[in-house]
């Protein structure tokens, strides 16, 4: 690489930091990847009443993954969903959310993972107490880290027309944007099986 183009590159990368660092908790956090291999999907038939175009207004975008959840999962995607009503947000923002902790941190509620720790991520969403999320204690709450994901989610102008991938990066600032997507499909699976229940 000639070094115009080095100089060029490394400067991007200056900036794109820089605006990390300064934007505060909705633009401060980057995702690690969480074994992304995409595998079969399996749709789950509409359940009445439950309006899929609502919930996947655009369709899903690239390859689909999914994953078997355990009774913990489980339960952390009904406090998701808990929350999302709390806030009184639509279905939708439970999508996005729940596909996002599906990136995240596959529902579980991570704790401090060590060295394999992205800084000091934490919690099903991998929020840093470091960039103004809450405290440890705080963001390992599914209901608290839920509304800080909504939170933040809620200030970004048109979210709910907005494809997941864009909305849920425009609040997390992954360093691998197009991740989300592949969680769509599981992820309103969840909210249709459980919104009502």
């Amino acid at each position: 690489m000639n070094t115009i183009m080095r100089k060029s590159v490394l400067g991007i990368a200056g900036l794109a930091f820089t605006g990390g660092v300064f934007a505060g908790p909705v633009a401060a956090h980057a995702a690690t990847p969480v074994d992304s291999k995409p595998v079969a999907v399996a749709v789950q038939a509409d359940k009445p009443g439950v309006d899929k175009g609502k919930l996947i207004p655009h369709g899903v975008q690239g390859a689909q993954s999914k994953i078997d959840l355990n009774a913990e999962q489980t339960g952390n995607a009904k406090a998701i969903i808990a929350a999302t009503k709390k806030a009184g947000l639509p279905k939708r923002a439970a999508v996005i959310s729940i596909a996002t902790s599906l990136q995240e941190s596959k529902l579980e509620n991570l704790g401090h993972l060590g060295d394999a720790n992205d800084h000091d991520s934490l919690g099903l969403f991998q929020q840093r107490p470091s960039s103004g999320w809450g405290t440890p204690k705080q963001i390992t709450d599914p209901e608290y880290a839920t509304l800080a994901f909504e939170k933040g989610l809620k200030q970004v102008d048109g979210w709910q027309d907005m494809p997941l991938t864009e909305a849920a990066q425009t609040v997390q600032v992954s360093a691998y944007p197009d991740a989300y997507a592949q969680w769509e499909q599981q992820a309103a699976d969840i909210v249709a099986a459980n919104w009502n229940s």
